[in-house]
């Protein structure tokens, strides 16, 4: 185990519910693995419920809410997926501002599965491409991104770098590549 992160602090937004479980957790384990903080950012104070595709999962305690919380008190921002966090996210104001100030900031941002519905919202699509659950290829493309069908892509034509990936099977390639745009 290397101390790659160390130093480094990185929100993890997550509606109160509905978010894919592994997607939150297999990163959250990856740059907590390099020495990073993760943090939990939600909608409200409290424990948010996970989801293991439609099943429930397990329930994690929130650190911070988007009320509160600043892109500018992190280094980068995840984007885990599940169909119905990231329809709340996108309904919220303020989470859709917090996801907006991390690309104004210039700071990295990594999203997957569902995710990219929040940043489609946030309109910092246009010009970009990535990838993500291929139901979202319309929105994408309809809010001026490139969709493309690989595990992982890599963004750099932006303010930001932007990591995506598709779905849980592409965790792998989705935290390895995390991991190597923070620590640049």
């Amino acid at each position: 185990m290397s101390e790659l992160l160390k130093g480094k602090r990185v929100a993890f937004l997550a509606a109160t519910e509905g978010v894919e479980q592994i997607e939150l957790t297999d990163p959250w384990d990856a740059v907590r693995s390099e020495h990073a903080e993760p943090s939990l950012v939600s909608l409200e104070l409290g424990t948010i419920q996970a989801f293991n595709h439609l099943d429930r999962g397990d329930v994690f305690d929130v650190d911070d809410t988007v009320e509160s919380a600043s892109s500018s008190d992190y280094d980068a921002l995840v984007l885990p997926g599940g169909v119905a966090n990231p329809d709340l996210l996108r309904m919220n104001k303020a989470a859709v501002a917090f996801v907006r100030g991390f690309f104004d900031e210039g700071k990295p941002v990594a999203v997957i599965c569902h995710g990219p519905w929040t940043l489609v919202e946030a309109d910092v699509v246009s010009g970009r491409t990535l990838t993500s659950w291929p139901s979202l290829r319309t929105d994408i493309t309809n809010a001026g991104g490139s969709w493309v069908d690989h595990n992982v892509v890599v963004c750099t034509n932006g303010p930001n770098t932007l990591v995506s990936s598709r779905k849980p099977d592409d965790l792998p390639a989705f935290s390895s590549k995390l991991i190597e745009t923070l620590s640049d």
